[in-house]
């Protein structure tokens, strides 16, 4: 989801708020630092499932149907929603649009958005303003899991309807605190990195891998997906070099260090979009014109980086507008109290120089930004 992710900031900002510690408590997938001391072959393939925070399994989007007799009795409800997000953002603003689009469609009125900074004081304040507005459905996602718990208790406690973009209060359950998680599909966003870097590279040769080095469900498990299937789809790339970061501002130091250990290296793994941006000032700092990069969620900066050849050489979108109306859509089984799956994810999106216009509308509903020069 960033997500950044994680949405688009899903992994850095809650390393900050020392939440992701956001979304998306995950065992194993912990990155490490030092080279890599075997090769990245493998001849098994991946699997292409992914578990949640408390191990749920995903359904895809389209899990959230509605028969026209269940879309009627919600738009004769009056039912009423509200948003309490973890911070604000582009992809925070589209998977909003989503939603209100599909809360329209379904005759929910939405009543507040709010947002806490990544500040887990102000979020727990959000959610008092919010439910003094009698919300039906409240969808949110926890700065930091541990915290939530109690800022969002009054949600269940109430009988209000919870909703989670890919973050829940720690120890909160689907089917008894909230209605369901909605967040992207990891491990085809995993394949998706691998794909776009394998074929920039024509299936071989030297590739660095920076992943978040915490125990942070949602980063861990699209970092392990882009590492496993590199391995079984392209044999003959290797990565050389695996090295972790908890700061998404200590990345070109990093990199910088990666890249003149290894002068054969010709493509880096960043776990999301802000913190491949010091892999990128890194890469055009060592003067290196043959060296790209892949890494997850959209972003102004680096959509720039890929426009004319640069140091990009593409993103993976979280489809995000998808999640959006994914959560509005579980808002409705809520109030219908219609069994939800417990976890669904969106479909991601491999965007490159190719499709990046369309791509960006797709993912976010709106126009490529025009500082990006394409």
């Amino acid at each position: 989801m960033h997500i950044t992710r994680p949405g688009r900031r899903f992994g850095a900002r809650f390393a900050i708020a020392g939440a992701i510690a956001l979304s998306l408590t995950l065992s194993g997938c912990a990155a490490t630092s030092g080279p890599a001391s075997t090769p990245t072959s493998s001849a098994t393939q991946p699997t292409l499932t992914f578990a949640g925070p408390n191990g749920e399994k995903p359904d895809a989007l389209s899990a959230l149907s509605l028969t026209a007799d269940e879309i009627a009795k919600v738009k004769a409800g009056n039912f009423t929603a509200a948003f309490v997000w973890h911070t604000s953002s582009d992809f925070v603003t589209a998977v909003e649009k989503g939603a209100r689009e599909e809360f329209e469609k379904l005759g929910i009125k939405v009543v507040a958005s709010t947002q806490a900074g990544f500040n887990a004081a102000t979020q727990a304040n959000n959610v008092q303003t919010v439910l003094a507005l009698h919300p039906s459905i409240v969808v949110g996602i926890a700065v930091d899991p541990t915290s939530a718990a109690k800022a969002f208790q009054p949600v269940v406690d109430s009988g209000t309807k919870l909703v989670i973009m890919t973050t829940p209060p720690a120890g909160y359950k689907a089917g008894k605190d909230f209605v369901s998680i909605v967040t992207e599909d990891l491990s085809k966003a995993g394949k998706a990195n691998a794909d776009i870097i394998g074929k920039e590279m024509k299936g071989e040769g030297e590739v660095g891998y920076l992943s978040y080095n915490a125990n942070f469900w949602f980063t861990n498990q699209r970092d392990q997906a882009f590492k496993d299937w590199l391995g079984y789809s392209y044999p003959k790339m290797q990565i050389v070099d695996s090295e972790g970061f908890a700061d998404e501002t200590a990345t070109q130091t990093i990199a910088a260090a990666m890249i003149a250990k290894h002068p054969n290296m010709k493509a880096i793994y960043v776990s999301w979009a802000t913190a491949a941006q010091g892999v990128v000032a890194a890469i055009r700092a060592a003067g290196r014109t043959d060296i790209k990069v892949v890494t997850n969620d959209l972003d102004t900066t680096l959509a720039a980086a890929m426009v004319g050849n640069g140091p990009v050489a593409g993103l993976v979108g979280n489809g995000s507008l998808g999640i959006g109306q994914g959560l509005a859509l579980a808002g409705a089984f809520g109030v219908l109290n219609k069994p939800a799956p417990a976890l669904v994810a969106s479909d991601p999106t491999s965007v490159t120089g190719d499709n990046l216009k369309d791509a960006w509308k797709a993912d976010y509903g709106s126009d490529l930004p025009a500082s990006v020069g394409k």
